[in-house]
């Protein structure tokens, strides 16, 4: 069977409703475009110390290695050893003049079509809360996989991997988090698998896969990436104190200590290798105890010394040299030869020819079908946050005290319709941009992890999330609008409300991107809130109403404020430069210019169509910022 071959549609295919339902009800729909041998030479890897010029820590010296198709390979290691940073390194995922090394894929570079076709399952479980199992991995489905492939496909992938994993039982069950009650961790943690599974991998790299799951869990899933490695897939994973059941399913193994390697090749060989250099044990043990000993300068003889107190780092030290000379004289020679060999990855030369027509850089899906399941994952996600009680309880209920306070004030009270109109700026520039502020921050794991596997393209993924808010930041500032405007005794007249609900959804709309500016650009939630307060004091100051007559020096203030221009537009549209009002002059009853009133005169109401442009250039400008800032985030 060729490697790109698509197994029909089942005509008699049914999803998943029960627990009953196995395996073999779903036949695999995918198969890998290619197999990929992984080679790895030399990979050093440095960080610059904070504080401290030209002060680098090696993380990574000297690790090499080769892995087959149907093989897994195991890192091993105590905490700090650097399992991680290898495998991100294999992962495409680190970069710069600080790794060097050579890193081959059927011996090419990392490339984009690699990335596809690379599952990377990172230590911890980035998942969104409020979605189901099955909507978790259905819309993975639709964004990774491509669009050439049938929507029921697609469907019967996601079907087949939950039973695969054996997540049939909380198919509909929601992920959960730290506030929301869901599945369990372990369960959690077989999602992200196989969100990854869902497109058969050629290549598949995973952070600790069975960290914090019980003994059965683990061997479930170590099973499951068995029964993967075995079908022609290459399988790399960090573990770090794996039973002896999980080490014996391990074809090669790679123990790092303090980032260098001290032992390569077969796990079933690694305790002959160890007492062939002096290394050995009479005590029945799991051999990966042994080998965390060693890789933290613990030999089997050391542990007596332990017991009596004795100077133990020297010996650790005399321990590590030890195992680090050995690996260079026993395995570092014959590996490099290896290596070196173009026969090494020489596997069924059929199978590492791409049989797609996937172009270099090409992406699975087009702009408009990522744009689509974005917009729509985003709505389900949001759902319940979106439209809680507590907020719409919060602006209902402002607006019905605000609207008792100015209750049907009347026109010769002209400063407390003034102040009214201020307020709608006040309140709509601040509690939106407030809420954007938070936005990105709380995504930013959730970005980076997809942008990194290449699900989307970043444009994609900013207008679906900044659309998909717009719902519920245009329907609060309506109802707002619609109880206090006529319960204070605005002009009842249709058209100036119409006027005045689309400048405050305008303002509604300039606040938020100031927000998401600020989010995206400082990606903490901690100093974006502390730069939205003082932006917002700043803005709420230079408004135009508290401080008429604004110093020459620091008039410029003003012309930032959104709110500024709100107001003076709301102003506008409420009043015309002829407009009266009745006043009380000498004892008596007049008519009086709206204009002559200070608060009215220091704004003007004229130029209004400016101060229209001057809010959408802003608008425009802080999502721009707010796009060019995502793409700072570090994606490879």
């Amino acid at each position: 069977m060729p490697l790109n071959y698509i197994e029909p549609y089942p005509q008699n295919h049914t999803y998943i409703n029960n627990t009953n339902t196995t395996l073999q009800d779903f036949p695999n729909m995918l198969e890998p475009n290619r197999a990929i041998c992984l080679k790895f030479q030399e990979v050093v890897y440095k960080i610059k110390l904070e504080g401290k010029k030209c002060k680098e820590k090696t993380i990574l010296n000297g690790v090499s290695g080769i892995v087959r198709p149907g093989e897994i390979l195991a890192m091993l290691g105590p905490s700090g050893s650097g399992k991680t940073t290898l495998l991100s390194a294999l992962g495409g995922r680190l970069g710069g003049k600080l790794l060097s090394g050579k890193i081959t894929y059927n011996s090419k570079p990392f490339s984009g079509s690699v990335k596809r076709r690379t599952g990377f399952v990172p230590q911890d479980d980035i998942l969104y809360p409020h979605l189901t199992v099955f909507e978790t991995l259905l819309f993975t489905a639709l964004l990774r996989l491509p669009s050439t492939l049938a929507h029921e496909i697609k469907v019967s992938q996601v079907e087949r991997v939950i039973a695969e994993l054996g997540l049939i039982r909380v198919r509909n069950s929601i992920i959960g988090g730290p506030l929301v009650r869901g599945i369990s961790g372990g369960e959690k943690k077989r999602v992200s698998i196989g969100q990854e599974m869902l497109i058969n991998p050629s290549l598949m790299l995973l952070d600790e896969p069975t960290s914090g799951l019980d003994s059965t869990t683990a061997l479930r899933i170590m099973t499951t990436l068995k029964s993967v490695a075995e079908t022609g897939r290459t399988v790399v994973t960090t573990i770090h104190q794996p039973s002896s059941r999980l080490y014996h399913m391990f074809n090669k193994v790679v123990l790092l200590s303090e980032g260098r390697p001290i032992y390569y090749g077969a796990g079933s060989s690694a305790l002959e290798y160890f007492s062939s250099i002096g290394f050995s044990t009479s005590l029945t043990i799991n051999p990966a105890d042994l080998l965390l000993d060693l890789a933290s300068g613990i030999g089997p003889e050391s542990k007596h010394a332990m017991e009596q107190g004795d100077n133990m780092e020297q010996e650790k030290k005399q321990v590590k040299e030890a195992l680090i000379c050995a690996y260079e004289k026993n395995i570092s020679i014959s590996l490099k030869s290896e290596l070196c060999n173009p026969e090494t990855c020489d596997f069924n030369k059929d199978a590492s020819i791409t049989p797609s027509r996937e172009r270099e850089g090409e992406w699975c899906t087009s702009w408009w079908h990522q744009f689509k399941v974005l917009l729509q994952r985003g709505m389900k996600e949001r759902r319940f946050e979106a439209f809680n009680r507590l907020r719409i309880f919060q602006v209902l209920s402002v607006a019905t005290l605000g609207g008792l306070l100015w209750w049907h004030t009347p026109e010769s009270h002209i400063q407390d319709r003034v102040a009214l109109i201020f307020f709608f700026s006040v309140f709509w520039g601040f509690y939106p941009l407030y809420n954007a502020v938070f936005t990105f921050p709380q995504e930013r794991r959730m970005l980076i992890k997809e942008r990194t596997s290449g699900m989307y393209k970043l444009s994609s993924y900013f207008l679906a999330r900044t659309i998909g808010d717009l719902p519920l930041e245009l329907a609060l500032p309506t109802a707002f609008v619609f109880i206090i405007y006529w319960m204070g005794g605005l002009k009842p007249n249709p058209i100036t409300f119409i006027l005045s609900l689309i400048v405050v959804l305008y303002n509604v709309l300039v606040a938020q991107s100031l927000g998401l500016a600020i989010g995206a650009i400082l990606m903490d939630i901690k100093p974006a809130t502390t730069l939205a307060s003082v932006t917002t004091l700043v803005f709420l100051i230079a408004g135009g109403y508290y401080v008429q007559q604004i110093p020459p020096f620091i008039v410029w203030l003003k012309y930032l404020s959104y709110s500024y221009y709100c107001y003076k537009l709301l102003l506008g549209v409420q009043y015309q430069e002829n407009d009266t009002y009745p006043c009380l002059k000498m004892g008596k009853w007049e008519w009086c210019k709206v204009v002559d009133v200070p608060a009215v005169r220091s704004m003007g109401l004229n130029n209004l169509w400016i101060d229209v442009c001057v809010l959408g250039l802003m608008l425009v400008g802080y999502r721009i910022m707010a796009y060019l800032a995502l793409q700072r985030l570090r994606i490879r």
